[in-house]
Parts: structure tokens; sequence; C-alpha cells
């Protein structure tokens, strides 16, 4: 195609042309550029593919042993090189020099097993270097120098055995650094020096035992630290204390046994912390009692059999405790007693006593945890009912015990999961073993569930009833299923549920029903589920939230509302839910913000109202959740206008705001959203005038990528507005504000004065330039 379009030689096919360039346009231009365009084009290797509309030059999986040196001179411009899956061995020194523009080079699977001093020298635009699946066993000194834009270097699966100290160095703008998949068994003192903008550290899948004291340190913007599957005999306290900042710490898979005060974990800003899948058989109480912020502790997949309740963390709200043998006896009193009174979600199940076994820790009474001497313990132990026996017909395993499982399913015992998934069934089978934990019957037909459906199995967790065309849930449905806390019922034909029909569930903890007939939140059956955590309703038919429809859902976190038809959240309908985290009424009616709905939800972390009509936001709208609000979706929503006060009460909680796809053309500056980390205005047609002079002052003072562009007047379109000093030049006050930023300028305010005398009295104090304002800068008249 591209032969017929150009009319070149074969072998020229490489040099793709976009199909959204005119033909007319296209002809001319080879002989415009005459032969030397003809020569450059001809200099692509015959082993790439040169696309230089989108400067993109691939040369995969050519068995090269050298990177190409032949690339056309139109290239020198290119941005991406990807070289993944050739023979190169060797990086020699500046071997890129002459790709200036490079933001991205890929190297991965390359069998690379030296990269030299000065390898990258030359690459001062480049912010993605991919080495993973080589062969490095040691990283020179100077082996990265030159790459001071790098944001993310990828060196997972390598044969790293040791890292120097300095070899990072360089990399100031380094924002991840993926080590994974090596073989690391120590981390020297400083190791990371000069990260200083690095927030993602990924150390997993090596073999580290020891990390020395300082091996963190000098990382200041460290939020996450993957640790996990290393060889930690023990949590190393005083290092990961080093990294102050860390919101994140995953630690599992690692051998220790023990945690305490003493091993020194001091993380004021900890919010995450994952000790699974590792070998602890004791936790003090005070192991983290310097991580006040602590919200999540996953510890599941070790040996605990008892636990104390935790002091310090007390914003810890999910305690994950799956797969430990815990003894649920009088000495687990305590926990859970605390498991209540500090409202922490649990997921702990019993392993003891025999007559507990498979119970939810966090669905007992204190009154249930009994010890030997508490009465009749010892005589319900001998006297409790046998198991029953398998029906006929059952399923034999290996070891020759009979396993019940009805027909066309399949029921493995190792797991606990039973499957029934598109077998044509009409009618909820019987007979799954009774310690089914997982049941899946999605892709049936049961337009009812019945009363009693799914006897004997009180230790069920996880039903799917997916694209089953239910339409009702009999009263009793879920009788029984006292363990049980996922129910999926997406996907079916339920207009509502009833209390009667949920009441056999009162551990339920995610209920799943997106994709059905619901006309309103179906608020008169949730009170019986007093465990509900998270609500999914979307792209259903609900039209309006009122008072009443969270009645007794006190514990719910996430509620989503996504894709319905409502028009109005009347205020107090949410207040019941006063832990409520996410909130998503996205591509829903709204045409304002339901400001008065928002009160009294102190831990929204999350609002989405992208995808409604809201058109303007006025005054304080957010301002009820001002102190706790994180991310803000109100994208594609059709806003025409923003108040200067909008976002009034939003300060430093507020991680990012997404305005992108709206009808703005202009926007008040935000200097009060002082911890943004990502703020999205692309896809605005901004009007580039003298209003918006504040807004272009308050982006350029921000450290991130807006994708705000002017789409008028005229002569500003396509600049973008965060780097359009020149169309801002020309408005009042520009010059001052210049002067106040520019060493030994006169602090002096200037008042009432025209443009030429401020510019001459700027000029004359040394501050201003006049060619500053030539005539090719773009004039702007202001109101």
């Amino acid at each position: 195609m591209a032969e017929g379009l150009w009319g070149l030689e074969p072998g020229l096919h490489e040099c793709i042309v976009p199909p959204s360039i005119p033909l007319v346009l296209l002809l001319p231009l080879p002989l415009l550029l005459g032969p030397a365009w003809h020569a450059a084009a001809q200099r692509c290797p015959q082993t790439c593919i040169c696309d230089n509309s989108r400067r993109h030059v691939s040369c995969r999986h050519q068995n090269l042993s050298e990177v190409p040196d032949a690339i056309p001179e139109v290239s020198r411009l290119t941005q991406r090189l990807d070289l993944r899956g050739n023979v190169l061995k060797v990086i020699p020194p500046a071997t890129f020099q002459d790709l200036p523009y490079l933001t991205h080079l890929d190297l991965r699977h390359c069998q690379v097993e030296l990269v030299a001093e000065g390898a990258f020298r030359g690459l001062g635009r480049l912010l993605l270097l991919n080495l993973a699946s080589n062969r490095l066993s040691v990283l020179p000194q100077e082996a990265l120098d030159g790459l001071g834009s790098l944001q993310r270097l990828e060196l997972e699966g390598n044969m790293l055995e040791e890292l120097r100290p300095g070899t990072f160095g360089a990399l100031g703008a380094l924002a991840t650094l993926n080590l994974a998949h090596n073989a690391l068994v120590y981390l020297p003192a400083m190791a990371f020096q000069g990260l200083l903008r690095t927030h993602w550290l990924q150390l997993s899948h090596n073999a580290l035992s020891v990390l020395a004291p300082e091996a963190l340190a000098g990382l200041p913007a460290l939020r996450r630290l993957s640790l996990h599957h290393n060889e930690l005999q023990a949590l190393p306290g005083p290092a990961l204390s080093q990294a102050s900042s860390l919101a994140r710490l995953e630690l599992g898979h690692n051998p220790f046994t023990y945690a305490g005060e003493e091993d020194g974990l001091a993380l004021p800003g900890l919010r995450e912390l994952m000790l699974d899948h590792g070998a602890l058989q004791a936790l003090e109480p005070r192991a983290f009692a310097h991580c006040p912020r602590l919200h999540t502790l996953d510890l599941r997949g070790n040996q605990l059999d008892t636990l104390l309740p935790l002091q310090g963390p007390g914003q810890l709200r999910r305690l994950w405790l799956q797969g430990n043998p815990l003894w649920c006896g009088c000495q687990a009193r305590p926990l859970l007693e605390w498991l209540v009174r500090a409202r922490v979600r649990s997921d702990g199940v019993c392993r003891e006593p025999q007559r507990l076994r498979g119970e939810a820790l966090d669905g007992l009474r204190p009154s249930d945890l009994r010890c030997p001497g508490d009465g009749a313990e010892e005589e319900e132990e001998e006297t409790a009912a046998p198991l029953p026996r398998a029906p006929a017909g059952a399923r034999e395993e290996e070891d020759g015990a009979a396993q019940p499982c009805p027909r066309a399913c399949a029921c493995v015992s190792e797991s606990r999961h039973s499957s029934c998934e598109s077998q044509g069934l009409r009618a909820v089978p019987r007979g799954f073993p009774n310690d089914t934990r997982l049941l899946d019957l999605r892709h049936n037909h049961f337009p009812s569930v019945p009363r009693a459906a799914f006897p004997g199995l009180g230790q069920l967790v996880s039903l799917h009833l997916q694209h089953c065309s239910i339409a009702e849930l009999e009263a009793g449905a879920l009788a029984g299923l006292g363990s049980l806390l996922y129910l999926y019922l997406s996907d079916n034909q339920l207009s509502g549920l009833s209390a009667a029909a949920l009441k056999g569930a009162p551990r339920l903890s995610y209920l799943y029903l997106e994709r059905n007939r619901f006309l309103q939140v179906p608020g008169s059956a949730l009170h019986v589920l007093p465990s509900l955590f998270s609500l999914h309703l979307q792209d259903n038919a609900v039209d309006h939230l009122a008072p009443g429809d969270l009645a007794g859902v006190q514990a719910l976190r996430w509620l989503y509302l996504s894709g319905n038809r409502i028009t109005q959240v009347s205020p107090g309908a949410l207040g019941p839910a006063q832990e409520l985290e996410k909130l998503h009424l996205d591509r829903n009616q709204l045409q304002e913000v339901p400001t008065g709905a928002l009160v009294g939800l102190p831990a929204l972390l999350e609002l989405q109202l992208s995808g409604n009509r809201l058109r303007a936001l006025r005054d304080g709208a957010f301002q009820p959740v001002g102190r706790s609000l994180q991310h803000l979706f109100l994208n594609s929503s059709g806003l025409e206008q923003i108040s200067p006060g909008a976002f009034l009460g939003l300060g430093p909680q507020l991680q990012s705001l997404h305005l992108q796809k709206n009808q703005l053309q202009a926007l008040p500056a935000l200097p009060g959203l002082s911890q943004l980390e990502l703020v999205d205005l692309s896809g605005n047609p901004f009007r580039c005038d003298c209003q918006l002079l504040p807004l272009h002052r308050w982006l350029t003072g921000l450290n991130l990528r807006v994708g705000a562009t002017c789409a008028s007047p005229p002569r500003a379109r396509g600049q973008r507005l965060k780097a359009a000093a020149a169309v801002f030049e020309a408005c009042p006050g520009w010059a001052a504000r210049k002067a106040k930023r520019t060493p030994g300028a006169r602090r002096t305010r200037v008042q009432g004065r025209r443009r030429r005398d401020e510019v001459g009295h700027e000029a004359g104090a040394g501050t201003l330039v006049g060619h500053g304002f030539r005539s090719s800068r773009v004039a702007l008249t202001c109101p």
C-alpha cells in the first residue's frame, strides 16, 4: 500500500505513511525534498521498520548482534527504538549518541551481558529504558550516566547479584525502578543514593537475606516497596524505616517467624502492610505501634494460631487472616472483642476446636469462644454428631474416601471448589461436599432460586450465579449460608430483593447486582446484611437515591451506581453509610453535584461523577468531603463553567483531579490543591486569553503533565497551555509577576500605570529585556 502511494521502489514500504494525510498533499513531497530525502529513506535498515511520521523505529527479533547504525537522517528525531529479541550481548559506550531525541528504548530479551560505562550518554530525553530479561550480572558504576530525564528503568529478570552504591546516582528523575527476579542477596548502605523522586522500588523474587541499616536511605519520595518472595529471616525494621514516606510495603513470602516492637519498624505514613504466606508463628501486640496510619494488614497463609489485639495502628480497618490455624478458644476472646470495638474487618476462619471448624471468627460471639474448663466443652466435643455419609454414587478420591458431587459438576477437594458452569441446568443441583468454599453455577438457567437451595453448605464463602436468568430469590433462598461473603447475581433479571431472601447470609460482605432490572436500591432488604462492605448496582435502571435506601448498611465502604438513570441524590440518602470510601455515580443523569448528600461522609476517598450532565460547578460543591477526598472524577461531564470556589475545602488530601473531555474555555487557578499527583485537563477547548493567565501561572508551578492545549484564539491554537508563555506576555500584570521572580527586582507594587510605563519601569530595574515584547509574540486583547 505504501509503495502504491509513494511510487517508491521495493524495500521502502517500511517508511509508513499516516492514512489521515490527504494523497494530494503527499504526492509532491518527494519531489520537493529531492534526492536527499530518497537517500535518507533508503538508509532505513532492511531488518527494521521506520515509521518516520510517528518517529518510531522497530528492529524486533532480527538476530542483530549490534545496534544498527544506518538510520536515516529523518530518524535522527526518532523517539522510540525497539530492539527486543536480538543478540546484542554488549552495549558499547555512546551507542545511541546519534539519537538525542529518543524517549523510549526497548532492549528486552537481547542476551545483554555487559552495559559499558557511558553506554547511554547523549540520551538526555530518555524516559523509559527496558533492559528486562537479559543476562546482566553487574552494572558498572557509570553505566547509566546521561539519563537525567529517565522515569522508568526495567531490570527485571537479569542475573544481578549485587548493587554498587552510586549505580543509580545519575537518575534524579526516576519514578519506578524494577529489580525483581534477579539474584540479589544483600543490599549495601546507600544502594539507591540519588533516587530523589522514585516512588516504587521492586525487589521481589530475589534472594535477599540482609539489608544494611542505611540500604534504603536517600529515597525521600518512596511510596511503595516490593520485597516479597525473598529470604528475609527477620523483619528489617531499621532499614525499612529509612524510607519514611512508604505507604505500601510488601513483605509476603519471606520466612521470618516473629515480629515485635523490638524490630524497630517505624513508618508514620504506612497504609498497607503485606506479610502474607510467610512463616509467622507469633506477632507481638505492639509490632506496628509506630505505624499509626496502618489501614490494611495482610497476614494470610501464616502459622498463627493465636493473635492478641494490636496496639498502635489506630486506623486499622482490614485484617486478613485467612489460611492461619486459628484456635477459637477463650484466648481468642480479646481479639474478637477488639475487632468489633475497633471496627476492623477480618476474614479469619477457625481451625480448632472441632465444633467451630470453618466458622468465620468475626461472626462469632465472645460467649462462643470457650476453653476446656468452661463447662460442657469436653462433652460437646465427645458427643459431636458424626459427619454425614456420602450418598450412593459419590466420586471416589485417591485416598478411597467418598466425596459427593452432583452429576455434570466438578468438585475439587484440594481447593474446596465446585463448578457446574455452563451445563444447561434448569434447577440448582444438590449434594455438594459439605466443605465447599466456592460454588460456581454461572451460565445456567434458574428463573427462581427456591427456599434452602444450598443445604449443608455452611462453609460456603463465594457463590457465583451470574447469567442464570434469575428473576426471583425466594424467601429463605440463602438459608444456612452463614459463612457466605461473596454473592454474584450479576447479569440476571432481578428487579427486587427481599430481606427474607437474604436473611440466611448475615456475613455477606460483597453483593454483585450489576446489569439487572432494579428501579431503586433494595434498601428494605439490606438491613439484614450488617457486614455489607461493597454493593455493586451498576447498569440498572435506578432513577434516584432517597433517604432510607441505605438503611442498615453502616459497614458499607464501596457503593457502585454507575450507568443508571439517577437524576437526584437526596440529602440524607447516603447518611447511614458513614464509613463510605468509594462512591461511583458516573454515567448517570445528574445535572449538579449532590453536595447535600455528601454531608456526613467523613471517610470518602473517591468520588466518580464523570459522564453526567453537570455543565457547571458552584462554590463549595465538594466542601462536605474536603478533608478526606483523594480522587475526584469529573471528566466527560459537559462542564462549561467552574466557579472560583468550586473546589473550596479540597486541599492536601486530593491526589488526582480528572477534568478531561469537557467544554471548558476557562478555569480558575487552584492554588489550594497543593498535593496533586495527577491533574488531567486534556480535551477542553481552552481560550488562551488574559483571563487564563492565573491558570497558566498555577500550572507552571506544577511538576505534572496536564494535557491542556489552547483551542483559541487562532494564533494560539494547538499550543500547550502550560508552556505557552508567549501567549500571555502581553497581559497586564505579566511583567510585574516576572519581576517578583527575578533576584534583585524591586518589590514595589505598581498600580494604575499604563502598560508602557510598567515595562519601562521594569526594564530600568534590569529585570526585563525589551525584546521580550517583539512583534512576533501573540498579541491578546483582554477585557
